[in-house]
């Protein structure tokens, strides 16, 4: 299964619009038909919250599923979600408007089903180079990288989020390196 985290507040945009509606196109729905176009999965969902009840009505009308959470947070919302599912799951920020099918079915290659979490970085200096902000960063092999946004986790093999043995792969492609975070980043996606 594929799903799309859609239910976050956007506070680091600093706008009154859901930050995944802006723009000509709203990038959740790139997001989704990446997903569904990859044909990897047999259903795609979003993960939805009171946070994001416009983001919600699109994506209802363009068909896809939902799931709502409570809002509480990224780590929060998606444990909710995994607790409901049963297999191997691909999730995805709503936030990538460079996602798409291609890139997805490469991860997909990449990951070993061995592995309950696999986490998708992108190295620090990577991000540097594209001028896109830094999120949550954590040292890897001895290089400074950052989330994506992007894992692919096998449900059928956790109780709970607290202790769950993580495997990261270093991907530095702009596909998944962009994550619209701020308003800067955003700027930067007419240069792409």
């Amino acid at each position: 299964m594929g799903i799309v985290m859609a239910g976050g507040r956007g506070s680091r945009m600093k706008v009154s619009q859901e930050k995944l509606l802006l723009g000509q196109r709203p990038v959740v729905l790139d997001v989704l038909d990446a997903l569904y176009h990859s044909r990897c999965f047999t259903s795609v969902m979003a993960v939805t919250s009171p946070n994001s009840p416009q983001t919600r009505s699109v994506i209802v009308a363009k068909g896809y599923d939902i799931m709502d959470t409570p809002g509480a947070g990224y780590s929060e919302d998606l444990s909710t979600v995994l607790t409901h599912l049963d297999g191997m799951v691909f999730v995805a920020s709503a936030d990538m408007p460079l996602l798409d099918a291609n890139i997805i079915r490469e991860i997909i290659q990449l990951h070993d089903s061995a592995d309950v979490w696999t986490t998708i970085l992108v190295t620090e200096k990577y991000l540097n180079s594209l001028k896109l902000s830094t999120g949550t960063s954590v040292m890897y092999d001895g290089v400074q990288c950052c989330y994506t946004g992007i894992s692919v986790v096998d449900s059928s093999r956790i109780n709970s989020l607290d202790v769950i043995p993580e495997k990261f792969l270093i991907i530095n492609d702009r596909r998944v390196a962009f994550n619209l975070n701020t308003k800067e980043d955003y700027s930067l996606l007419g240069t792409t």
